[in-house]
């Protein structure tokens, strides 16, 4: 699987149903390449497209169980794999990696923060 494809599938995870052209601009993808990959998700049982109650021109495009399953299982053998590789390391490699993810964490938790929603980056506007 991509890490288009993933990445797709986490930001489905996190933000709900959205609009796909709203997905596409957040990945920073065309809006045709995204549609033949939500096409392809659909077609995976991993995401599902229905009109949106507001304005049922638009389509948006959400998660499935399958599909939070999936991640769900991406996340575990990514654990397991790290925990492996963690367990190889001196004891003081451990204590300075773990330092450093703390400094880590706070940049990324603050950059997130920051980071403008794909739900509001048409012209300010929540779509």
């Amino acid at each position: 699987m991509s890490l288009t494809t993933v990445a797709a599938i986490g930001r489905l995870e996190q933000e709900g149903p959205i609009r796909l052209t709203a997905l596409a601009a957040a990945e920073g993808i065309a809006q045709p390449s995204m549609t033949s990959l939500v096409q392809r998700l659909e077609r995976q049982g991993l995401a599902s497209r229905s009109a949106d109650p507001r304005d049922g021109r638009v389509c948006l495009v959400a998660i499935t169980d399958a599909g939070h399953e999936l991640l769900a299982a991406r996340r575990r053998a990514q654990r397991a794999r790290v925990t492996g590789l963690l367990a190889e390391l001196p004891e003081q490699d451990v204590q300075a990696l773990s330092e450093a993810m703390h400094t880590a964490l706070a940049i990324v938790r603050r950059m997130l923060r920051q980071a403008p929603s794909p739900r509001t980056t048409r012209g300010g506007a929540a779509s």
